[in-house]
């Protein structure tokens, strides 16, 4: 995926920057093309070479739940005619992380073996953000594999207390 990562970044980027005075507004219509991305059956059809660009933006257009504002449709139009409709949902992830990094946040996704009451997510919450030095959206997500502890992830930083992550620390040393 990094390439995708790649080519996202400049479209990211431009967006971000255009739309730096609407943002809450702009969000609204990112996250609405991003679940229209994610359609695979749209992305076949526009990857059709009987199909031209202009009818791919007609059916986004069409089926698009909000009213796309004229910066919206632009942006679309360029990304339709680049052929990097594909990359709309990254495109979404990447704006969204600008988006939380201007406001002195960040997205952070813990990882459990077990379900996190909301009072020990709170506290934990407290305990991640003095770690990392900046406030946190906090996301939790199963993973029965890690047996116990958590693992989390902020951007590309990773903090691993699972037990899976210590049995590993184990085998290695064991076998040095």
């Amino acid at each position: 995926m990094a390439e995708l990562a790649t080519i996202a970044r400049p479209y990211a980027d431009a967006l971000f920057k255009a739309l730096v005075e609407e943002l809450d507004a702009a969000t609204v219509w990112v996250e609405e093309l991003n679940l229209i991305g994610q359609n695979a059956q749209l992305q076949q059809f526009a990857l059709n070479p009987n199909v031209t660009n202009a009818q791919v933006f007609d059916l986004i257009a069409g089926v698009s739940r909000v009213s796309l504002p004229e910066k919206a449709k632009n942006f679309l139009r360029t990304v339709i005619d680049n052929g990097r409709l594909n990359a709309l949902p990254e495109i979404a992830n990447q704006f969204r992380a600008l988006k939380t990094a201007q406001s002195g946040s960040s997205d952070a996704v813990v990882f459990s073996a077990f379900g996190i009451e909301a009072a020990a997510l709170a506290d934990l919450g407290v305990v991640l953000q003095k770690r990392f030095g900046r406030k946190l959206n906090l996301a939790v997500e199963l993973q029965p594999e890690l047996i116990g502890g958590i693992r989390v992830v902020v951007g590309d930083e990773v903090l691993d207390c699972s037990v899976k992550a210590r049995l590993e620390q184990m085998k290695v040393a064991l076998t040095a």
